[in-house]
């Protein structure tokens, strides 16, 4: 049985003061709207419709908490970096996002979800600096890798691992694809690291 086998809604957040006492571990997703994040816990999940998928991206406005079992938690984050949505709601985001990442003492690990095709975008690495600081590992799935060429992702790959290691030292990647269900065992391994460090 996998880690996310038995993942199940738990609760959904909208304000620092609602976090849930469960005395456990999370471990949360992030990515930029439209960057498949929904699809990858989808899809590490074995669920179609376990975190909502939508046509319209930046739908996922508030945290969302899926239970693992044994005290460990996936937290579903808002997207970021999307332009329809009303400057209020954005800020406020904003400002969840980067109050739980830097002072959530459950979050043991932070995956970050990026287009294959256009990694490392300028909020990208905005939510690496922002989360960076905590000294919390980081592991980034470059999801769609599946549209790219074999030599195209290998170089893509290579290409954000040399940034990492000058900037992120601290980061970890991987290629990832919901739709061929590729990368699945090591981005599970590596989350599952996350939660053995801490028991």
């Amino acid at each position: 049985m996998g880690l996310f086998s038995k993942a199940t809604f738990y609760t959904t957040v909208n304000h620092m003061r609602d976090l849930p006492l469960h005395g456990g571990r999370e471990v949360a997703f992030v990515g930029r709207s439209n960057a498949g994040k929904s699809s990858a816990i989808n899809t590490l999940a074995n669920h179609t419709r376990l975190a909502f998928t939508s046509k319209t991206p930046g739908r996922t406005q508030h945290l969302n908490y899926f239970d693992l079992g044994d005290h460990r938690y996936l937290v579903d984050l808002p997207g970021y970096g999307y332009a329809k949505v009303p400057p209020d709601v954005q800020a406020h985001w904003e400002q969840l996002l980067s109050e739980y990442l830097q002072t959530r003492e459950e979050l043991c690990g932070l995956v970050v979800i990026m287009d294959a095709r256009h990694p490392l975008t300028e909020r990208d690495q905005g939510m690496l600096d922002w989360f960076a600081p905590t000294g919390k590992p980081i592991h980034i799935l470059l999801t769609k890798s599946d549209k790219l060429s074999r030599q195209e992702s290998t170089r893509t790959l290579r290409e954000v691992r040399e940034f990492l290691a000058e900037h992120f030292p601290q980061c970890t990647v991987q290629l990832f694809s919901s739709l061929k269900k590729l990368g699945m065992d090591e981005a599970e391994a590596v989350i599952a690291s996350w939660f053995a460090a801490q028991d």
